[in-house]
């Protein structure tokens, strides 16, 4: 099994050392091993698209734009 070296800070450090328990080893290989499935389904569907770089920053930008105001009217209502 490979081995992968990860520098955290010091203040995050201190807080896992609060947790003896935690078997950190096993927390990082099944975060890892999340990401990469994710990442390769991704990959997956990215290379299936016909959609361009420009046309895909459009319509995520629009996408902002609707989660914005739907998030902004939810603040107004709540009077925040």
């Amino acid at each position: 099994m490979a081995e992968v070296v990860v520098k955290i800070p010091k203040d995050l450090e201190h807080r896992m050392k609060e947790l003896p328990e935690v078997d950190w080893s096993s927390v990082a290989r099944v975060l890892i091993r999340g990401e990469v499935s994710r990442l390769v389904l991704l990959k997956s569907i990215v290379s299936k698209s016909k959609l361009t770089e420009e046309d895909a920053l459009e319509l995520g930008k629009k996408v902002n734009e609707g989660l914005a105001k739907r998030y902004n009217k939810l603040l107004e209502e709540r009077g925040l």
